[in-house]
């Protein structure tokens, strides 16, 4: 595998060009050796004169061109989004080529992008069309705390249509085959119930004891030390406490509150299952504060670290 990784900058009006910037910056020179950047120089150049730093561009960035750029910081453009779109496609085709190995993405506006007639619902769903990949999962990825979600950017209702005991069962599968690469021998997996108190043996509903309950049998079938239905209200607190390495969320607010709430600058985004490997921050565009040189690139480091131990091949337990 390539040790290149290959940062896509994200929507041209966000932070994503400053982060790129200031995490380039940051590096060693070593470091900065396997970074390419997927996305436009003078955009880059012009977050680079927003931050005040120097660092030099040219050599690190596989330049697309933009009309008109760079465009002004901060507005919703579906010229923004059909580059971002772009930059992306780009990277996946040199990923599936084997010039880099592993691809960190900044952050892209769903409304730019489908304003830009791209229609996904997000990162994972254009990377899972552009690959051709049957299914992609969200992980999001603290130094506490991780998480796989059996759905995302679906409506409440539609994500309780899709806990359905086959894909339950896939998501835990594909977190316990990650974790392993990841350095984990025997992931305890935790898998949260749908409804409160799991249902409460059918009093809050039956989907717990229907559905899920059958995926976690037949996962621990299969040799995976799977637990659940666990009711989500403590759950959360005992991985984060270390009873856990992973839960499963059945639904993205159910997985990304407690993410968010103990790791918001650190935790990365991680696509799992797809043929290519992928990381990214977890955070969006932040039009308000663009081209003010204030974004905090942590998140970035936190991406492109994780991308560094996918693409090394020897990541750590934690």
């Amino acid at each position: 595998m390539s040790n290149i990784i290959g940062i896509t900058m994200g929507d041209p009006c966000g932070v994503g060009p400053e982060i790129s910037v200031r995490a380039l910056a940051g590096m060693t020179p070593e470091e900065r050796a396997t970074i390419r950047i997927y996305g436009n120089l003078p955009t880059l150049e012009a977050a680079r004169e927003a931050l005040g730093i120097t660092v030099d561009l040219a050599s690190h960035v596989v330049d697309l061109p933009i009309e008109g750029a760079p465009l002004a910081w901060g507005q919703l453009s579906p010229i923004a989004g059909d580059a971002a779109f772009r930059f992306i496609e780009k990277a996946v085709r040199d990923a599936q080529a084997g010039t880099i190995g592993c691809i960190v993405t900044a952050p892209i506006n769903k409304e730019a992008l489908n304003l830009a007639g791209h229609h996904y619902d997000g990162h994972t769903g254009m990377l899972r069309s552009l690959t051709g990949a049957e299914a992609a999962y969200m992980l999001l990825a603290s130094e506490r705390l991780k998480v796989i979600h059996v759905s995302t950017h679906v409506s409440l209702q539609e994500a309780i249509r899709r806990s359905t005991t086959e894909r339950v069962l896939a998501t835990i599968r594909a977190g316990d085959a990650h974790l392993k690469r990841t350095g984990y021998a025997a992931p305890r997996i935790a898998v949260a119930g749908i409804n409160p108190h799991c249902g409460e043996n059918g009093l809050f509903g039956t989907e717990d004891d229907e559905q899920i309950a059958p995926a976690v049998e037949a996962a621990r079938a299969e040799g995976i030390d799977a637990y659940g239905p666990i009711s989500a209200d403590t759950l959360f607190y005992r991985a984060y406490a270390g009873a856990f390495d992973l839960v499963v969320a059945q639904y993205h607010d159910q997985g990304h509150i407690p993410v968010k709430l103990v790791a918001f600058d650190t935790a990365v985004n991680v696509s799992v299952d797809l043929p290519i490997d992928r990381t990214s921050v977890d955070h969006g565009t932040a039009f308000d504060i663009a081209g003010k040189g204030i974004a905090d690139h942590g998140n970035m480091n936190s991406a492109i670290a994780y991308a560094r131990k996918l693409v090394s091949g020897a990541a750590k337990r934690g």
